[in-house]
Parts: C-alpha cells; structure tokens; sequence
C-alpha cells in the first residue's frame, strides 16, 4: 500500500471525530511511531510504499483511535517540554498549557541553586515536590533541568506511580548530571500523614480539577480513556486539592519556598482567596498565551 494511500484513507477515518488538520497531524504521528517515516516522506517520496509487515499493526492502530482512544495511548508515548514521556491509560496526557507551569518552575528552581554556588561541597541541593505527579512529567522535567535537584513525585496510584518510574532518560541524567526524582504513593487529600522528606524550596501540582457538570464541554477521546480519577472533583467542593495542597505547602515548604499550581480557569479568585487563607499573601493567578488564568503562584 502506498503511504499516501494510508494517509488519505486514514485521515478520513478519523474526520468525524477530529478537524481535518487535527487528524492529519494524528495519523502521521501514528505512521512515524509505527513504521518509522516522517511527515514528510509522502511529500518528497509520493511513491513510498508501506512494508507488508507494517500494514496490519497500522490497521489494528487506526482501529483504536476511530473507536477515539487518544493518540498518545495508541502509541504509547506523549511530548511534553522536547521530551518524550511513557504514557498509558492509567495517567492523564500531559498537556502544553502544563509547560508553562514547568518553564516557571524551572527559572525558580534554577534561581534558588545558582544562589547556593557561593557555598560550594555545603550547598543544600535545591529540593522539589511534585504533588499529583501522575506520569511524572512535571517531576522529570524539573529534575533534567536543574542539575543536582532533589526531586520527589507524589500520587495516590500505584499504576500512574510505575509510569512515572519507568521513564526512561538516564542517558540525560548522566550527561546532565541529574538526579532522577524519587516516586512516592500518598493520597494528597491526607493532609496530616506522616511524611518524612524535609522541607522543600518549590512545592509544585497539576491536580484534578476539573467539576463535573463540565463534563459535557468535553471530548469523548478524554472522557472515555483518561484516568477520571485524575481528571475530576465534585461539583459541591470543587476546591479540594486546592485545600489539601496549601495545607502540604504549610507544613513543607521552606520560610523562603515558592508554589506553583495548575488551576480551573473558571475558579481562579476563588482558588486564590484558600492560599491567602491558608497564610501566603504573596499569591497571583498566571495567565497562558490565551489569557486564560492557567495557575497560582504562592508564597509565604
């Protein structure tokens, strides 16, 4: 089969579910993952012809996604920050809004150690907890770019906690100089277990978030294959997580710590007024590149 055929045919399999740009990007991400061309080769090579051995797996792949499995899931990985992370069905797609929490994350985490260099062998490292971590790419992507951050991802499911495990950079961990994060099973809304890691400069989540009642603004390839658990909150206590992290961020953050955590834009002043309650003053709601109230920045 020509690879040109595959790609008409398969991109309009997929039309009733996505835009046509949307499902054109879906299947050649899924002809790169499965057979290895770019998403040019049917432009510079209209006659690539599609290996025997390679039809069917595209066949049973195209399959999934008409059924709406999401992308990522089909192929098992998703990009987030220029990196490629392990995902499965047991935690949530990372998403590019997230990146921007990440980029300032990062500029904190890397402010904080360069403030330490004076103090040479005795410089504390700077330590990082990643609440919610899910598939752990909040938690990796600050530990890759912040040499000698000690990093410690927490979530209440062992199957998203062998995600976050499993991902695979020790080629970058060991040209960096990284320390790969430390995965750890807790439930967040626990807010007085025992927890014992220290203090920590930056305390960063990405929780569920999302009311139920929103639920029909959403997509079928979301509600129907990501992990609900991570997703969603009841509508009557919405702000949960919000209450249970400031309460972490209480007991765990240094005097001179920082939070950063992703929020419902639809919540922004109400999720705002429970850290100020909880005794950070210093808090601001940070838009994205829409404009939209994208997460909260806090402190003591």
């Amino acid at each position: 089969m020509l690879l040109l055929d595959f790609l008409k045919s398969g991109i309009a399999a997929l039309e009733p579910l996505y835009p046509t740009a949307e499902a054109r990007s879906i299947v050649l991400m899924l002809c790169e993952a499965v057979i290895g061309t770019k998403s040019y080769t049917h432009i510079v090579d209209p006659q690539y012809q599609i290996d025997k051995k390679g039809e069917k797996p595209l066949a049973d792949a195209l399959e999934r996604l008409q059924a709406g499995e999401p992308i990522q899931y089909v192929i098992g990985k998703a990009e987030f920050c220029g990196r490629s992370f392990r995902v499965t069905s047991d935690v949530l797609i990372p998403r590019p809004e997230t990146e921007l929490l990440v980029r300032e994350a990062v500029k904190l985490a890397d402010m904080t150690r360069r403030m330490r260099i004076p103090f040479g062998k005795s410089a504390e490292p700077v330590r990082v907890l990643d609440l919610c971590t899910g598939s752990g790419n909040i938690a990796w992507s600050v530990a890759l770019s912040v040499p000698g951050a000690r990093v410690v991802g927490v979530d209440i499911s062992e199957k998203a906690l062998e995600v976050a495990r499993s991902q695979n950079f020790s080629q970058e961990l060991k040209e960096k100089g990284a320390l790969a994060p430390t995965f750890v099973a807790a439930d967040v809304l626990d807010t007085e277990q025992e927890f014992n890691f220290g203090s920590f400069d930056l305390i960063l989540s990405n929780p569920p978030y999302i009311m139920e009642k929103e639920k029909p603004q959403m997509r079928r390839n979301v509600l129907d294959y990501e992990p609900a658990i991570a997703l969603f909150v009841p509508d009557e206590d919405p702000l949960l997580y919000y209450r249970a992290i400031a309460r972490w961020s209480q007991r765990f953050l240094s005097p001179e710590g920082k939070g950063l955590t992703e929020i419902n834009e639809a919540l922004g002043k109400q999720t705002l007024a429970v850290f100020d309650g909880a005794g950070f003053p210093e808090c601001d709601i940070v838009t994205d590149f829409y404009d939209k109230n994208r997460f909260i920045f806090y402190m003591r």
